[in-house]
């Protein structure tokens, strides 16, 4: 029978097993993203943010972790993930618990290389987003492995139609996840063996 749950400690053992793989950013941008979880050991949700429309945004009204481009004075790339993620929720990623890095993905479209650090926080956080963020909500880990949620759509991007792949989350009015947000996703239910079937054969791009 399939797994139809991720627990704390499966997460927790497999971003330890091993180093995660640093990306070279020579001629590239450098940006970081806090993947934030949330609930019980076996009742895990994931956090998911909105972007307000913004014409100079290029993930503009997407679906994304909380984030942004390194700082000169970001001691680290976790330190921007962690900058970041206080300037556009009010929240703290180190009142919880690091669990670990995935690894880093490149842009498909954009000259940019991202690292993602993943935090479990005990308690349900108090969030005040900022004028980055039109919307945030929790989504249950459990949801992201049912296969009626994986779609193939087109999408028009910068001014191109483009087929993508994504997830669709069932909240009114909310985009599908794709992207970089979702190459995330990805990787962590391919890394701890829980992708759905009918992704069985897809390669990242």
């Amino acid at each position: 029978m399939a797994h139809t749950t991720i627990t704390l400690n499966d997460i927790e053992r497999e971003l330890t097993r091993r180093r995660p793989t640093i990306a070279s950013t020579e001629e590239k941008r450098r940006a970081s993203v806090a993947m934030l979880l949330n609930g019980t050991e076996d009742d895990l949700h994931l956090l998911f943010i909105e972007r307000a429309k913004h014409p100079e945004d290029p993930w503009s009204g997407n679906l994304a972790f909380p984030g942004g481009r390194k700082d000169k004075t970001d001691s680290s790339t976790r330190a921007t993930a962690e900058r970041e993620t206080v300037e556009e929720l009010d929240l703290d990623p180190t009142a919880g618990h690091f669990l670990g890095r995935l690894d880093d993905i490149e842009g498909a479209y954009l000259p940019v290389v991202i690292a993602c650090f993943v935090y479990y926080l005990p308690k349900c956080p108090s969030i005040r987003p900022n004028h980055e963020v039109a919307d945030y909500f929790w989504f249950p880990l459990s949801g992201l492995l049912d296969e009626r949620r994986h779609k193939t759509r087109p999408l028009f991007w910068h001014g191109e139609e483009r087929t993508i792949r994504g997830i669709d989350l069932g909240k009114p009015n909310c985009p599908i996840l794709w992207g970089i947000t979702y190459r995330l996703v990805i990787q962590l239910l391919t890394r701890l063996g829980r992708l759905p079937e009918c992704l069985s054969h897809v390669t990242d791009d």
